[in-house]
């Protein structure tokens, strides 16, 4: 089940950092979790993920108690990526949706 989807604008986005410290709430199989804002990441914990260490990355981007309680959750993936979409919703910054590179605006000299 996942949550209605709202809008955060990147202003109360930093609002939100602000009033609620270093993490942010989520829902994850009901419960409520406090996760790091993606922005936040380091690069190390982004290494992580890259390598499929889900347990490790989750153990850096959320509070002790909330890492604890995954644990004990034990959820599929689907619970973990509605998780993830409800974690960027609510620091108003997008997981995993990267434009990309943009296109040079130079063109290319055909041979």
């Amino acid at each position: 089940m996942t949550a209605p989807k709202t809008e955060v604008t990147p202003a109360a986005a930093q609002e939100i950092e602000a009033t609620t410290g270093h993490y942010v709430p989520a829902q994850l199989c009901g419960k409520e979790l406090q996760i790091v804002p993606a922005g936040a990441w380091r690069q190390s914990t982004m290494r992580k993920l890259k390598a499929g260490d889900m347990d490790a990355f989750m153990e850096d981007v959320l509070s002790p108690e909330s890492y604890d309680l995954y644990l004990d959750l034990d959820p599929t993936n689907d619970e973990v990526n509605d998780f993830m979409e409800n974690a960027g919703e609510g620091s108003g910054e997008p997981v995993g949706k990267s434009s990309g590179p943009r296109a040079s605006s130079r063109s290319t000299r055909k041979r």
